[in-house]
């Protein structure tokens, strides 16, 4: 099996399995723990995850906060609706953000599309890939205006209207900027992240504003001729510090999500010891990355053919990982952002 071929990720999902909806309670939905080492799985119900953490243990979570990055609006002076979606903030004053558009043949440089009586925006660049750099203008604060316009950019694959926006953001989450939910966190509660930290379980923040780029098929079927998205990240001095003392301390350092992995990745030196960080990353963890932070992860079942897949595969060893799948599939797990979980260690 050629390991740097997007075909070696593919396995067969029936469409039944992708769940539309939130588990109904966040922490009663379903969990496969797989050991990497042996290959061995166990089923489970995700608020057991508890027995698997251990004192000195760290969580690490992605603190990011989805903002209802999806309006509708009309381009002025042509007819027809205009679909944007917030990618990214772009340099500059105020509120200047990299977009997605569609139909793109209407909102060409200088068009202006108005969302409602309190927000409207310019397109003042097209970008490569066809990414419109839109100045927005509104009256009052742009994050309360977005909380009464926007919807919840849900990935494509979910046709459902999501009824409590809350349902598609973390319990912890914090800080705007993501278009996306960092979905293994979705199933947690308050009160689970409590009995962990009673278990001597320290909890860590670290940052990544998801893109869409995260659901963006592979296109090359030679992953060396993949390119992977950019997204911000923030490590900071405390996180990195309380991080490293946990190796120090003989604990494992157990990431919440895949983009919780890519943070610290990114974050952390050859040595294996973890340093501040702010800035971008678009590191590709594929089958053959040496990991050198994390010891275990907690992660929802990723699309076929996607990067996300191929990091879990590289964590957790290609044949563990897919024979894993194949095993959910049987079982009926549910799949993708609102689906089950997997705890690999």
């Amino acid at each position: 099996m050629d390991l740097l071929k997007r075909s070696s990720y593919y396995y067969n999902l029936p469409e039944e399995l992708i769940a539309q909806t939130p588990a109904v309670v966040r922490d009663e939905s379903r969990l496969l723990c797989l050991d990497k080492e042996s290959g061995n799985t166990e089923h489970k119900v995700f608020h057991d995850i508890i027995d698997s953490l251990n004192a000195g243990d760290c969580l690490v979570i992605n603190d990011t906060k989805v903002i209802p990055a999806r309006l509708f609006g009309r381009a002025e002076g042509r007819a027809g609706e205009i679909e944007t979606v917030l990618l990214s903030r772009h340099e500059g004053e105020g509120e200047v953000w990299k977009c997605l558009t569609r139909p793109g043949k209407k909102t060409k440089v200088g068009q202006k599309i108005v969302y409602s009586e309190e927000l409207s925006g310019t397109v003042i660049d097209v970008l490569e890939g066809g990414i419109r750099v839109i100045d927005f203008e509104y009256n009052g604060v742009f994050n309360e205006i977005l909380d009464r316009v926007g919807l919840m950019p849900l990935p494509p694959y979910i046709t459902k209207k999501l009824e409590d926006k809350s349902r598609y953001q973390t319990v912890y989450a914090k800080t705007d900027g993501s278009a996306a939910a960092p979905t293994a966190g979705l199933h947690f509660t308050p009160e689970l992240l409590k009995k962990a930290e009673e278990k001597g379980v320290e909890i860590v923040r670290v940052l990544l504003h998801v893109g869409l780029g995260t659901f963006r098929p592979v296109k090359e079927d030679d992953l060396k001729n993949h390119t992977m998205h950019s997204e911000y990240i923030k490590v900071t001095p405390e996180a990195a510090e309380r991080i490293n003392a946990v190796h120090e301390r003989g604990g494992r350092v157990i990431a919440v999500g895949t983009t919780s992995v890519r943070t610290l990745e990114t974050a952390t030196g050859d040595d294996g010891i973890v340093r501040p960080y702010e800035g971008d990353t678009s590191i590709f963890i594929h089958p053959g990355v040496r990991f050198k932070c994390v010891d275990a992860m907690i992660t929802n079942f990723h699309l076929p053919e996607s990067t996300l897949i191929m990091l879990v595969c590289a964590f957790a060893g290609y044949e563990n990982t897919m024979n894993a799948y194949r095993e959910a599939v049987e079982k009926k797990y549910r799949f993708f952002s609102f689906g089950d979980a997997m705890f690999i260690s």
